[in-house]
This record gives structure tokens, C-alpha cells and sequence, in this order.
């Protein structure tokens, strides 16, 4: 076979035969790594299902509810988010099912949209504050979330008010409804706790994004499970992460009172190594479908297109691979030093990976198999078929998720993210290299937030039900009594309406929470006539929308009815300002269309 190749390309075949071994032994240490956690995964998931049933995980509700309440302090640090952060905060406010927590946005003086943004959410919720830092930004996450932690501290002493633990949460992030029940549960035994976080299902189209999809999939319900089980740290993902408090101040009093490190480019990373190394008890809450919609997870838009996730998986890289080496080396004990290595093998694997692929096509085409001795092909046999266990674990993972369709298209996905991350790989060695070599200090790679369309939304709001029994509104043995009536079609809300249990306002204020919007109350005199015109009137009668005000670049219409993307859509042409709705009953929306048009 060798005499039918080319005479340019013999010498090359030569050396890539010689290599053959040398590359696949390389995998197989790391497909063998990975498989240890695949059977720890497997024996783990088997014992919850041999479990007896009085004993099987997770707790009931029952259980979250009996839970002496702590008091949480959720923390956003921000830099020029203005587009996302206020239906961040209103979604999550109207969707969280607890009661015992505060916000706390922060932002620089030198970005006053995003001031303004909160500042609108704040005045409507006294649970929303602003934490404003001192200096100019854009600095790092962590230097953001500092100043917040000192404000935190701050509102304490002038409240009185004390914090039990502090939750980190990024601008774009669905917070699941029971996600806080569920840490204020662990909060009691744990000083750490890490939610599991997953990405929002997209097109089969968006190869970048469906490669998050799998990815954090596969880690976060195989991977992060296993590493307390076996002894290692848990990693903060960086978003959905829960201190206690005293673990923080632990934190501050090893690191010259600063609880986030300033100069790491994964400072939640760091974090979770070193309350690890402290002696802090840390825990991973085990993505499942909990008691609600979906996963308990924090859901959130990864980046979408190549140059995005290049230059956030180049920050992961540097950060925890490179930076973590220079500022932790290889740990104190072999434990440490297995699960350091685990987390930054992909500087070797990732090029190496892409290799491979190269090599299989080279492989294939030339039938290199008859060119090599028995051994590298027993070793490349031996890899290549722990290559495809690994990847028909990520399929399952990816399943369960996302469904079987989604899952068939994960094959292709890892080939491109082999591709990606050995750029990632190789760019964040480049960067890191130069950034030494120059004397210079890494630089903060900020990823770009996206905030989910109204649809992806849906599945993360409280019910209209649950809502109005919660207010007072109507009693559950009342509301069991109108569900067995109500008819095919017929929202709940105007079933109830008609049976006069509830009047319109008291239906209108449980859609307000629900949907996070805003309920409106406008005075017909005090609307000008050029602003009550700016929307057409057929688009006014076909939507039911009536603008009443403009207020800091934002147009805020009237409405009885919940806006949809589509409504979005079809006024957006008619006007350049941000829409903001707020909502009325029918009754209210009638004698304001009556008086001004």
C-alpha cells in the first residue's frame, strides 16, 4: 500500500505511522480518565433507582418548605446590559418562589443606561437594589462583584437587615422558580452550593450554540454529580453559585478582604477550589425535573456564533488552565493534583483531538491499518472505542435534555467543537504567552448577554393559580371546585372572572407578577395627544395597545392583553423608542381608548 501513495507524501505517511501510537496512548490516558467518571455516574444513578422508595433523593416538597428560611442575597454584576437586565429582573421577580431575598445589581458610574434600567425595576420592587461601584468600568466580574458584597454590607448596617447566604446570577439568567428553595434546603448543611446550569434549546441550525447544549448537558449531569462523590472540589459554574455567608468571610480573611480575586479571569473557578482547600463543605444539587416546570437548573443563551465562543472558551482556557497552574501549581496532595489535571487536560487533549479526527480521515483513505504494528492498532482500536462510549454517554446526556432529535445531531457538534476548542486552546496559550512575556496583565474577556425570547420563558413562570391562592385572592378548595368547570379553551382567569370569583383587578395584579409587568393606571388628562396618536389607530384596535407616556427614551402603552412577540414585532415599526407595557383591565383599556381617540 505504501508503494501506491505519492512520493511526496511517503515521507509524510512514514511519520504520521510513527505517531499513531504515541497520539492514541495520549487518548486513551484521557478516555480512561473520563470513563472513571462514567462509572462512577453509572453506579451512583443505580443506587438512587435501588434505593427503597421511603429513602429516594431528592427531598419532597414538603421537605423544602420545612426548611428553617434564610435570608438570600442574589448579586448581578453589570456592564453595559441596560438591553437585558430589566426583563432579567422583572421575569425572575415574578417567577421566584420564595420570599426571603433582595437583588443587587451592580453597575458603574460611567454607564448610566444601565443605572437607569435598574433604577426603573427598583423604584416598582423594594427587594431591587443598585449597587453602584466607585470607579469607571469596565473592570473585571470579580471587581464588580466585590463592590456589591461591600454594599451588601452597607445596607446591613443601615437596615439592620442580615444576609445568610449570597447567590451569584449573571444578566441574561433564568432562575428557575424553586431554585432558592432548594439552596435555602442545602444552605442548612453546606457552605458551597452549585446549581446546575443548562442552555436554552435552539435550532438544530446553531451548530455554536447546540455545542453548549451538549456540553453542559453532559457536565452537569454526569460530571459535576460525581466530584464531591469521589472527594474533588466543586467548581463554581459561575452563575447559580451559593455562598454561606461565613464561607465568604473565610474567603475575605485569606485574601486581603477580597472575596471575589480581583485579577483572575475565572474568579468563580478559583472560588470553588480554594473554600474547598479552607475546609468549607461543598455540594452540587443534581439537575433533575424538580418539583415544578422542567429542570432545576439555571437556563440561560450561550454565545451563538464562532467569534463569541472562541473568545469565551479562550478566557476558560486561560483562566483556569494556564492562570490556575501559575497561581495554584498542581495542588498540595495527588486528590488535588488528580482533579486539577482533569480540569486543565484539554491544553494537551483538545489539540490532540482535533488531531485524531485528522488522522481517522487520513487513516481511512490510505488504509493506514496495514502500515502499523499490532500494538498501535490494538491502541488506536482500544481508544477509538472509548471514543465512541463517550460520546454515546454525551448523546444520552443531551437526551434527556433536549430530546433524541436534538441528541442524533451531537456527533457532528463534537467534531466542530474538537475544531473550536483547539483554536480556543491554542489562541489562550498565544495570549497567555505574550501577556507574560510583555509584563502585562490578563485581560477580562466579556461575553456579550442575550435575554430569551417571550416563548422560552414560559416554562419558568409561576402559575396564574398558584399566584392568586398565594394572594388571597381565592381559596384552594374554591379554585378546585371552578378548575372541575371550566371549560375547554377558556383561560382559568376568565373562567373564574365569569363565576365571579374574583374580580378584574385581582386578576390583573396576579397577571402583573406573573408576567413581571407593570400595572398601569393613567389618567386620560394628563396624556398628551401627540403620544396617544403615536401608535396608528387600526394598530391600536388590532392590538389593544394605547400609549400614554414617554419616559427616559422608553414609549409605555397600555394594554389588557400580555404582549407577544408578534405584537412586539408589528409596533415596533411604528416607532423607534423602547416599548414598555403596562398593564390595565378591559374595563380601564375601554374608557382610555373612548377618552383619547
Amino acid at each position: 500500500m505504501l508503494h501506491s501513495l505519492p512520493v511526496w507524501l511517503r515521507p509524510v505517511d512514514a511519520a504520521i505511522v510513527v505517531m499513531l501510537a504515541p497520539l492514541a496512548a495520549a487518548l486513551l490516558i484521557s478516555g480512561l480518565d473520563d470513563l472513571v467518571i462514567d462509572a462512577a455516574w453509572a453506579i451512583s444513578w443505580l443506587g438512587e433507582k435501588l434505593r427503597p422508595a421511603a429513602k429516594l433523593w431528592p427531598p419532597g416538597p414538603r421537605q423544602l418548605d420545612s426548611a428553617p428560611r434564610l435570608s438570600i442575597a442574589i448579586i448581578v454584576p453589570l456592564w453595559d446590559e441596560h438591553e437585558v437586565i430589566a426583563r432579567m429582573l422583572e421575569h425572575n421577580l415574578a417567577s421566584i418562589r420564595y420570599t426571603e431575598y433582595h437583588i443587587f445589581a451592580g453597575a458603574y458610574p460611567n454607564d448610566d443606561r444601565t443605572q437607569e434600567a435598574v433604577r426603573d425595576v427598583s423604584d416598582r420592587f423594594p427587594n431591587v437594589h443598585l449597587a453602584l461601584v466607585p470607579h469607571d468600568g469596565p473592570t473585571s466580574k470579580a471587581d464588580c462583584l466585590n463592590w456589591i458584597f461591600q454594599h451588601i454590607g452597607l445596607f446591613e448596617e443601615q437596615t439592620g437587615q442580615t444576609f445568610d447566604v449570597v447567590l451569584v446570577h449573571d444578566a441574561e439568567d433564568l432562575i428557575h422558580p424553586d431554585e432558592l428553595r432548594w439552596i435555602n434546603y442545602y444552605a442548612g448543611r453546606y457552605d458551597f452550593i452549585q446549581t446546575p446550569v443548562l442552555a436554552l434549546p435552539t435550532p438544530l441550525s446553531q451548530m455554536t450554540h447546540g455545542l453548549y447544549c451538549d456540553e453542559f448537558a453532559e457536565y452537569h449531569l454526569r460530571d459535576m454529580p460525581v466530584r464531591p462523590m469521589l472527594g474533588g472540589f466543586v467548581p463554581s459554574a459561575g452563575v447559580g453559585t451559593a455562598y454561606r455567608r461565613a464561607a465568604l468571610e473565610k474567603l475575605a480573611a485569606a485574601r486581603s478582604n477580597r472575596v471575589f480575586e480581583p485579577e483572575a479571569l475565572t474568579e468563580d473557578y478559583e472560588n470553588g477550589f480554594e473554600l474547598f482547600r479552607l475546609g468549607c463543605s461543598q455540594a452540587f444539587i443534581p439537575a433533575m425535573r424538580a418539583h415544578g416546570p422542567g429542570f432545576m437548573a439555571t437556563r440561560e443563551y450561550f454565545p451563538q456564533n464562532w467569534t463569541a465562543a472562541l473568545r469565551q472558551r479562550t478566557r476558560w482556557v486561560m483562566g483556569i488552565a494556564l492562570q490556575g497552574w501559575e497561581r495554584f501549581g498542581w495542588g498540595r496532595n495527588p486528590a488535588e493534583a488528580y482533579w486539577l489535571w482533569r480540569d486543565r487536560k484539554g491544553l494537551i487533549a483538545s489539540p490532540l483531538g482535533l488531531a485524531a479526527n485528522l488522522l481517522f480521515v487520513y487513516g481511512a483513505a490510505t488504509r493506514i491499518w496495514t502500515r502499523t504494528t499490532p500494538l498501535a492498532a490494538h491502541i488506536v482500536i482500544t481508544t477509538a472505542a472509548i471514543a465512541m462510549i463517550r460520546l454515546a454517554v454525551r448523546m444520552g446526556c443531551t437526551a434527556r435534555v433536549y430530546g433524541c432529535a436534538f441528541a442524533l445531531a451531537a456527533p457532528i457538534r463534537a467534531i466542530y467543537g474538537n475544531v473550536l476548542n483547539a483554536s480556543a486552546t491554542v489562541r489562550a496559550v498565544y495570549r497567555y504567552t505574550l501577556s507574560r512575556a510583555r509584563g502585562r496583565p490578563l485581560v477580562w474577556l466579556k461575553t456579550d448577554h442575550a435575554f430569551p425570547s417571550r416563548a422560552a420563558l414560559l416554562e419558568h413562570k409561576r402559575t396564574l393559580e398558584e399566584i392568586l391562592v398565594g394572594s388571597g385572592s381565592i381559596s384552594e378548595a374554591a379554585l378546585a371546585a371552578a378548575t372541575a368547570t371550566q371549560p375547554a379553551q377558556m383561560p382559568i382567569g376568565e373562567h373564574l372572572l365569569n363565576l365571579r370569583l374574583i374580580d378584574e383587578d385581582s386578576l390583573y395584579q396576579a397577571l402583573g407578577m406573573q408576567q413581571g409587568l407593570p400595572l398601569g393606571d393613567p389618567d386620560p388628562c394628563e396624556v398628551p395627544p401627540a403620544i396617544a396618536r403615536a401608535i396608528p389607530e387600526h394598530a391600536v384596535r388590532q392590538w389593544r395597545v394605547l400609549p400614554f407616556r414617554v419616559a427616559e427614551g422608553n414609549l409605555l402603552l397600555a394594554t389588557p392583553q400580555l404582549p407577544s412577540d408578534e405584537m412586539n414585532a408589528a409596533l415596533r415599526q411604528f416607532t423607534a423608542l423602547e416599548m414598555r407595557f403596562h398593564l390595565v383591565t378591559p374595563r380601564k383599556f375601554e374608557s382610555l381608548r373612548n377618552a383619547l381617540l
